[in-house]
């Protein structure tokens, strides 16, 4: 079993050969297939025009150049069966999803398309007229779903990630039951064009790996705005919590015990409090949070007329050919018919109410922890109840999408049967970078293998998080905690970084004036002395109005610290400090203020 980032070295170093691997990973795909992962598997001929194209590249030069992959198969591969899991409504595309596309680009070969509870309408991967997909553990036991085969082709090593949808949980229940990292982005930050919809204002394209790095990697390629989706976001500074999610001093929220539910299961309760132990050891601090809001929305998503999207999605198909439809398939999506305007209106409302709650979250705490899911089932129990324990699944994951968050499901331990159990990390949209920094140390800090794969976790440098979304700011005075402009930092909803000191090349002055008193910093270099600092880090959107409110002779330019880092930062023209008061020997504004 090869990572991701492990392929990529081997092809770039010369070890690895594109067609002898990608040859293995194919008859090993069309092997048999007791699981019931793959719908099709890609014939030779069908493969040749993507070898012919990479072997005429510098796998240099391309990020995912050779790098087999998977998709669920209600997201189109031009000339490939699209099925939805249901026979009678497939279609060939012409062309691949905007998604396939991107990564197709970037160098990375298809194999095939997986099987998938029938129309995404699930979180067991039972509904399915290809065959229930089996565990990749233990194939008595549900996959998860909808995005069933994509999870168990990556668990498995048939390939090194593989792309799902995630509606209500299925990019993340499949990730915990076969121990996987599973990438929920935030809604339209991946486009949905070439993707069969099942809610199409919530869906998202949801991406598998077995590493946050390896999944990051394919984030980073795939996450490109469409401007023909009309639910596409571009990637943007998140609207709500801090800006940044620091991997060291976050705060993460836990539901409180009452309002977790776990199904008779104690081991996974065992696990989930183990998984927030490690999350305080990673530097978190765990905060107890009313978890009732969320659970609220979650409901509001199949006991509503969110329901009469999956029905729009397929109305003509469902009216015109109702028997092609699994049974319990046909009985919720069909439900959606039967829902008002009015009906809409009303849940449109109550969750605008919801939202607006769960936002006071973000002002106490980074992200929120939850098992993915509370418990896993047998094949034979979901087939024996099917909506019961197909909802006892979503009880975590049904509001994400609703709520407009974005999610990643973590790896966190094995049960003594030798099951796996997962937890998710969300937060705001378009914290995606964020939780896979958090995530990827989370999943260090324990002793597991990969998938079902029985290999070790890489070595390798921690996952940071890409995106720049604050900037920091060092001050010297009045903005410091405590004081009088302090105000124009935190409205901005900056957030304290650190205490620290300029390097000794400043001479520091209280300048004439106020109240609020200001004081100016002067770079001189030999002669000056250090001043004490904080960091603060200021959404990038609103750094712009924060320095435009800045008096002369004041500004913002570059300040040296004291360990050798160079930080934005408060400054004065030397031509403002004349005749003001030297405080240098001070060293603090504090300390100035103090002696009155």
């Amino acid at each position: 079993m090869q990572t991701l980032t492990e392929l990529l070295a081997a092809y770039r170093s010369g070890r690895m050969n594109l067609r002898r691997h990608i040859a293995e990973v194919m008859e090993t795909a069309r092997s048999g297939d007791d699981r019931n992962i793959w719908i099709t598997v890609l014939t030779d001929a069908q493969l040749e025009p993507y070898l012919q194209r990479l072997e005429a590249a510098d796998p240099a030069e391309l990020p995912l150049y050779g790098v087999p992959f998977a998709m669920k198969d209600n997201i189109d591969l031009a000339g490939v069966p699209t099925t939805a899991g249901c026979p009678d409504y497939a279609y060939t595309p012409e062309a691949s999803a905007f998604v396939v596309q991107r990564l197709i680009d970037a160098g990375a070969v298809p194999v095939g398309k997986t099987n998938l509870d029938q129309f995404a309408t699930g979180l067991v991967g039972t509904r399915s007229p290809y065959g229930a997909c089996g565990n990749a553990f233990d194939p008595a036991y549900v996959s998860g779903g909808s995005s069933s085969g994509s999870a168990v082709s990556v668990a498995l090593g048939q390939v090194c990630f593989s792309l799902g949808t995630d509606t209500a949980g299925s990019g993340r229940v499949p990730a915990a039951f076969n121990n996987l990292v599973g990438v929920k982005p935030t809604c339209g930050l991946l486009s949905a064009s070439g993707v069969v919809p099942a809610c199409r204002t919530i869906d998202t394209i949801s991406i598998f790996a077995t590493t946050a790095a390896d999944a990051q990697q394919v984030l980073d390629v795939a996450a490109s705005y469409d401007p023909d989706d009309a639910y596409a976001r571009p990637d943007t500074v998140p609207p709500l919590g801090h800006g940044r999610i620091p991997t060291e001093g976050f705060r993460f929220g836990v539901p409180g015990a009452a309002q977790l539910a776990f199904f008779g299961n104690h081991e996974a309760s065992a696990l989930f409090d183990q998984a927030v132990a490690r999350l305080q050891a990673v530097g978190g601090t765990p905060v107890e949070l009313d978890f009732e809001p969320f659970l609220e929305a979650a409901r509001l998503l199949y006991e509503g007329p969110w329901v009469s999207e999956r029905y729009t999605a397929i109305r003509d198909f469902i009216e015109r050919h109702p028997e092609s439809l699994f049974d319990v398939t046909r009985e919720i999506i069909g439900g959606g018919g039967a829902p008002l305007a009015t009906d809409a209106f009303a849940a449109q409302y109550r969750l605008q109410a919801l939202r607006r709650r769960t936002e006071a979250t973000w002002s106490d705490v980074d992200l929120v922890v939850t098992p993915t899911a509370g418990t896993i089932y047998t094949i034979d129990a979901v087939n024996a109840d099917p909506v019961r324990l197909n909802s006892n699944l979503g009880y975590y994951t049904n509001f994400m999408n609703l709520l407009d968050f974005s999610a990643l499901a973590v790896p966190a331990g094995f049960q003594s049967e030798g099951l796996p159990f997962g937890v998710t990390l969300f937060a705001p949209a378009f914290y995606d970078q964020d939780l896979l920094a958090i995530g990827d140390r989370l999943h260090r800090t324990q002793d597991v293998t990969l998938g079902a794969t029985g290999a070790a976790m890489p070595a390798g440098a921690p996952v940071d998080a890409r995106h720049q979304h604050t900037i920091p700011v060092a001050v010297c005075g009045a903005h410091m905690r405590g004081l009088p402009l302090n105000w124009q930092l935190t409205e901005r909803r900056a957030r304290f970084r650190e205490v620290a000191r300029s390097a000794p090349e400043y001479r520091f002055y209280a300048l004439p004036g106020g109240p609020p008193h200001r004081p100016g910093m002067v770079h001189v270099g030999a002669g000056g002395g250090s001043v004490g600092l904080e960091i603060w880090d200021v959404p990038a959107d609103r750094f712009g109005s924060f320095v435009a409110g800045i008096p002369a002779p004041l500004g913002i330019g570059r300040v040296r610290l004291d360990d050798g880092r160079e930080v934005p930062g408060f400054i004065c023209e030397a031509s403002g400090a004349e005749g003001a008061e030297d405080i240098t020997h001070l060293g603090d504004w504090r300390a100035w203020l103090e002696r009155g």
